[in-house]
């Protein structure tokens, strides 16, 4: 089969991968599930592995299969497998999890310890067929496409779990901010529009993006380049500050923002990543506010998600591309040129 290879860590988007003829996978496990890919999803994170930024903090073996975001349809099961059939239509769970470490008996299914993650420590979707297990797949309502809910897999649940988190301490009247509404900031705040009934501010560098952010629910917009974030919370909220802050961005200039803007007590959480946090101990101590990270989330909020996705709740905006269009896909992400996900059919 066809599969987007990475074989040395570069920062040259352009030559990043190479399309490779590799063994198709099979059934090896009784829990083994083999789904033919019909919709992969290129990440931020994927330019992150391509530049080796992962490999301080994951084993990985080059060349590997990239690709996260993962759905399609069940072609082959294991012999104990019985949650989904051949012919099935399913996201995947970005991780194939053990279900018997305590991490996993706890629900808590990014801290498994034995944990193997396709697309960062195993070959992974851009590819014709991926390799996953029984614990990872989660059958799609009828109607829902394949290649439109794949960057749902990660961006989806990514996002999801940071609002959910968030939306536990929200209040009807609070203020939320919304950091950057790009591939996965136009989905966190739909979430933070369906689950809550917050105030919703967003930023973002972009007057496109914060056109699309009021479209999907933000009631207030702030472009960070030429106004004064702070000021601009501190009117909204008559000085108090936003009681939670979602950063899809993750660079210095954003995590620095918190001090200014979160209330006391609050929380920013950081969800995108790449820059640093430098603030002195005593900002955090004075304001009480905590800084929170996310990675992914549970399986079950990918269920929880996909319900949203079914009632028309939480909209996808994508763009495709032929597997042969990877690295264009790449240098395009690099540099911003992508509104939305960018999915790609293998």
């Amino acid at each position: 089969m066809r599969a987007a290879r990475l074989h040395e860590y570069t920062d040259d988007m352009a030559h990043a991968l190479t399309i490779d003829e590799v063994d198709r996978p099979t059934v090896e496990a009784s829990d083994d599930v083999i789904v033919e890919v019909e919709g992969a999803g290129w990440c931020q994170t994927d330019n992150h592995i391509v530049e080796g930024m992962w490999r301080e903090y994951v084993p990985q073996e080059l060349p590997l299969t990239l690709g996260h975001e993962n759905a399609g349809t069940v072609v082959e099961v294991g012999s104990e497998v019985n949650t989904v059939s051949v012919g099935d239509s399913v996201i995947c769970h970005p991780v194939m999890t053990c279900g018997t470490c305590r991490p996993c008996r706890q629900g808590e299914d990014m801290y498994c310890e034995d944990v193997r993650f396709p697309g960062l420590t195993h070959d992974g979707g851009f590819a014709e067929f991926l390799h996953t297990n029984e614990r990872a797949v989660i059958p799609l309502p009828g109607g829902v496409d394949t290649t439109d809910i794949a960057p749902h897999a990660d961006a989806g649940i990514t996002a999801y779990h940071a609002t959910k988190k968030a939306v536990r301490e929200l209040n009807p009247g609070d203020t939320a901010v919304v950091i950057g509404v790009g591939g996965l900031g136009h989905i966190g705040l739909q979430c933070l529009d369906a689950m809550s009934a917050a105030d919703i501010v967003a930023l973002d560098v972009k007057e496109s993006a914060r056109d699309l952010a009021e479209e999907l629910g933000a009631r207030h917009t702030v472009d960070p380049a030429t106004e004064d974030v702070a000021s601009v919370i501190a009117d909204l909220t008559d000085e108090v500050g936003a009681r939670q802050v979602v950063d899809f961005v993750g660079r210095d200039e954003t995590t620095a923002l918190a001090p200014d803007i979160v209330a006391a007590g609050g929380d920013h959480h950081i969800v995108g990543y790449g820059g640093h946090i430098h603030e002195p101990a005593q900002a955090l101590v004075d304001g009480e506010f905590s800084y929170k990270g996310t990675l992914v989330g549970r399986y079950t909020e990918l269920q929880e998600l996909v319900a949203l996705v079914d009632r028309g709740m939480v909209e996808l905006r994508t763009s495709r591309y032929d597997l042969d269009e990877i690295n264009t896909v790449a240098e395009r992400l690099e540099h911003g040129e992508i509104e939305g996900r960018a999915v790609l059919t293998p």
